[in-house]
């Protein structure tokens, strides 16, 4: 016989069936023994009776969260005992046989309740256990659907999705970079990608013209609220396009996003306003303001577009000129002696999507031309060798013939918080670290064994 979800007995009323899943609950009502079998499409009422003497003996001794399959035929529930609550709440499997897979130990925490009152250390440790919780495993099936839908999306217009390394070079691009020793080339390090910023770009060289990935980036940052060392972002690049282009395929995303998946959800304004970087500051002292009356209506999603950004700002500890979004963004002027004499008052081509108060986007149109390129680097005070150095294979790229070309990526674990009415990004991710970057579930970072150490030509400093 074939196993079938929980869900399906609905329609085998009077058949055999086999389900297989977790002991969610157990109940002994005199001689008849229910327990609640669950799966990953939901829960089934399994009923023991005293008849089949052999599966009856074995169902005394289930305990919540032993993993069993039953074999027994499908019965309508007496009108008194069908729970409107439950999909299959009108049906029943009377149990035939029942084989006990493997036992559990009675678990740390409480697994049906909403898990909020439950301390993060103790759930991020036995984080497989938490994710039995039906609000997470909600959370993570609606990450996979907007997932699906942004690839949907995006397919239907015409972009490729394309992987890109994750073993890739360091460079200067704003964080601080995760390392990779590499042992075949002792010395020397690989980088984790911070973004896929110039593999994409490189991607419009190769004239694929529409890309796009769900993509895992990496910063090593220190420990900063709501944050993590790596993260999923949705990356798009496009060819031969302006701002408006990329601002209106944005729009378009989110709200047929919100109005297919989210439909109980209204958005404030349509389209999504726009504001210059300037007036944000001015209005609301911030550069991603959350334009809500009520800022306590999570069913109400205020987009706005923030705009016309400073190219440059002045790092005092530095003492030099830095970009306020990367260095491949595009000056909103091309001549070199304006961006040499006066850093301080040129704008970029760069825009942030804001949702409700939070920076869920960001992208810009990038520089095409080498030698704007080459006098932004000089402006944040870097030299000619060390430009050659760090981003030679991209200024050489370049001279093979580049299109104008931008793009923009959003951050998905935030998007889904708010979408989700969650109070931080850790319970929309699977497996998150803590706030300070560490994995109490493998117990990661970690120390590696001498002979690594040895293989990487690393010597621990004390």
């Amino acid at each position: 016989m074939e196993r079938i979800f929980t869900v399906e007995i609905n329609n085998k009323i009077q058949e055999e069936v086999k389900l297989s899943g977790w002991v969610s609950n157990r109940r002994d009502h005199g001689k008849i023994i229910f327990i609640d079998l669950r799966d990953k499409e939901g829960i089934a009422q399994i009923v023991f009776t005293p008849e089949k003497e052999e599966t009856y003996k074995m169902a005394k001794e289930l305990r919540p969260e032993w993993v069993i399959e039953v074999t027994g035929r499908v019965f309508q529930r007496p009108k008194k005992m069908i729970n409107p609550n439950l999909i299959t709440g009108k049906v029943e499997v009377l149990a035939n046989t029942l084989k006990v897979f493997s036992k559990a130990k009675t678990l740390p925490f409480d697994i049906q309740t909403q898990g909020y009152e439950i301390s993060e250390e103790k759930r991020l440790k036995y984080r497989y256990l938490d994710l039995r919780r039906e609000r997470l495993k909600k959370n993570l099936i609606s990450r996979n659907q907007v997932i699906s839908f942004m690839r949907d999306f995006l397919q239907k217009r015409g972009f490729v999705e394309i992987e890109t390394p994750i073993l890739t070079k360091s460079t200067p691009e704003g964080a601080r970079d995760f390392v990779v020793p590499s042992r075949m080339y002792p010395g020397k390090f690989y980088a984790l990608p911070q973004s896929p910023q110039q593999y994409k770009q490189l991607l419009q060289v190769a004239g694929f013209e529409r890309y796009f990935q769900i993509a895992r980036c990496f910063r090593d940052e220190d420990p900063r609220g709501d944050r993590q060392p790596e993260f999923t972002q949705l990356d798009i690049e496009m060819s031969f396009i302006e701002q408006n282009d990329i601002l209106k395929l944005t729009e378009e995303l989110f709200t047929d996003l919100v109005e297919k998946l989210f439909p109980e959800k209204k958005i404030l304004i349509k389209p999504f306003p726009r504001m210059t970087f300037k007036e944000a500051q001015e209005k609301y002292q911030s550069d991603k303001p959350d334009i809500r009356a009520n800022k306590e209506d999570n069913d109400t999603l205020a987009f706005l577009f923030i705009v016309d950004f400073p190219m440059f700002e002045w790092k005092e500890t530095e003492n030099r000129w830095d970009a306020v979004h990367h260095p491949f963004t595009r000056p909103q002027t091309e001549n070199i002696e304006e961006i040499k004499s006066h850093p301080e008052s040129i704008l970029a081509f760069q825009y942030d999507l804001v949702l409700n108060g939070y920076e869920i986007g960001g992208g810009s149109l990038r520089i095409y031309k080498n030698e704007v390129l080459e006098t932004v680097f000089e402006v944040m005070g870097h030299k000619k060798e060390e430009i050659k150095e760090k981003f030679g294979h991209l200024l050489e790229a370049f001279e093979y013939g580049v299109p104008p070309h931008g793009g923009i990526a959003f951050g998905l674990d935030r998007i889904l918080a708010i979408l989700l009415k969650e109070p931080n990004i850790r319970e929309v991710i699977a497996f998150p670290k803590t706030g300070d970057s560490r994995d109490l579930m493998m117990e990661s970072p970690a120390e590696i064994t001498p002979e690594q150490l040895k293989e990487l030509h690393l010597n621990i400093k004390k």
